[in-house]
């Protein structure tokens, strides 16, 4: 055979080689990569189609089920198809295997968890996932992705709270008493005279906590935003629009048409014996009402309120949300964690002396801890409050102090006023947003 023919025929069957590799490493990809790629998360998509129809719809989840079919399929023949290659590995072959062996662990080892998290035997994320998402205004539909109504129910039905069924007596609050009963007592009494608030840290959860003692209830008072039902404000901005010498977000709201920073306030809202709005939306209205003070700086606490009875009752500052947590003295019944999961929260409450109780509490970076109904009750309770209700929560949860007096706890700041907690909104990033309303202390 000459030279030219033997060169020929080493060309055509290199040219076989360079195929039957093509061609195994196509077999390889669609029979056994695709397939390990694939199964575990149409398994997991699998497994959510079995508990809720809102994330995998139908018929979408009948073309999953067929695909998981095929895929499963395809890998178990792959064992049948693919050869096994003989020879030893190349170092950086093994190297690679090592890695893309490592990445697919970790790859089943996230869906496996997520798995776990939502549907395993132990049900605390479980818990907090579906009663955090349904206590919101606006992230119902995060927890029926997963879960059907039924699931939903049966959690909800394990934690709730029945508030106190009783209208504030303010007979109980006698401004005169001040003596130490216990350490809580103390913390709050002992101050400078001419100390018009004192701020107490806390810490729940595991979170930081701030709790301000307002010594003079008649400089607790409402503040809206300047363009209030269309737009909301920073509470940094309406503290620094009534020099106010501390201010917490206020009540519930929600955001007017083609806006999202919160301009309309939930229910009955009075700043200064004006009525701002008497509205009956409210993004939970099977629990609280008016949270209010009187012209006798008493706070009152009003189930199915409206401006004319709120009027009736005297009240010249107030704002609408809850739960209420104690009511004269009593606390709620609290099922579980009160139905509301853990988050960032705000309360206002009123001691026996007078004292107002205005309490914050952080959340984490991941928004997965905080304060529970259970959490605030307690706190209200333990420093002696006999009337407290929840005010808004979440990224509204803000407690604002002039820069000049924020130098111990600033957060972040705006031209003259501080956030001396830590805020985090929806994105996780470390801010706030605009609200309706905030409870100020002026002068």
């Amino acid at each position: 055979m000459h030279d030219y023919e033997k060169t020929e025929v080493l060309d055509l069957n290199e040219i076989k080689r360079d195929k039957k590799r093509e061609s195994s490493k196509k077999n390889k990809f669609f029979f056994r990569t695709l397939p390990l790629i694939m199964m575990p998360i149409l398994f997991v998509l699998t497994i959510i189609s079995t508990h809720s129809t809102k994330l995998v719809i139908i018929p979408i989840n009948y073309i999953v089920y067929v695909l998981l079919s095929l895929f499963i399929y395809l890998f178990v023949i792959s064992f049948f198809i693919i050869k096994k290659k003989k020879g030893k590995l190349t170092k950086k072959k093994k190297i690679k295997n090592i890695f893309l062996i490592f990445i697919l662990i970790l790859y089943v080892l996230g869906c496996s968890t997520g798995l776990f998290l939502l549907y395993g035997p132990y049900d605390k994320f479980r818990v907090w996932f579906i009663s955090t998402s349904m206590s919101t205004m606006h992230h119902h539909y995060l927890c029926k992705w997963f879960y059907s109504d039924d699931e939903i129910n049966k959690i909800l039905n394990k934690n709730y709270i029945i508030e106190v069924n009783e209208d504030t007596n303010t007979d109980l609050i006698d401004m005169k008493e001040e003596k130490y009963k216990n350490e809580y007592e103390k913390q709050i009494l002992q101050r400078n005279k001419d100390q018009d608030y004192k701020i107490i840290e806390l810490e729940v959860n595991g979170q930081k906590a701030y709790l301000a003692a307002i010594y003079d209830p008649s400089m607790v008072k409402v503040a809206v935003s300047k363009s209030v039902g269309y737009k909301g404000q920073y509470a940094t901005k309406m503290a620094s629009d009534h020099k106010a010498l501390l201010a917490t977000n206020g009540g519930g709201f929600a955001n007017a048409p083609g806006d999202t920073t919160g301009g309309r306030p939930t229910g009955v809202t009075i700043s200064n014996g004006k009525v701002i709005t008497d509205n009956t939306y409210s993004s939970d209205a099977q629990s609280g009402g008016l949270i209010g003070m009187t012209y006798d700086n008493k706070l009152v606490l009003i189930k199915n309120a409206s401006a004319s009875k709120a009027k009736q009752m005297n009240v010249r500052d107030g704002v609408t949300w809850g739960p209420f947590l104690i009511v004269n003295g009593k606390k709620s019944f609290i099922k579980g964690n009160g139905g509301w999961g853990y988050a960032a929260r705000t309360a206002i409450g009123q001691r026996s002396d007078g004292i107002i109780l205005l309490l914050v509490v952080d959340s984490n970076s991941t928004r997965t801890k905080g304060a529970s109904m259970v959490d605030l009750t307690e706190i209200m309770s333990n420093y002696g409050a006999i009337n407290a209700a929840n005010l808004d929560g979440g990224t509204s949860s803000v407690m604002v102090l002039p820069k000049k007096e924020a130098l111990n706890y600033i957060s972040s700041c705006s031209k003259d006023y501080c956030y001396i907690n830590d805020p985090v909104d929806s994105a996780l990033r470390h801010q706030t947003r605009g609200i309706a309303s905030t409870i100020i202390v002026a002068k």
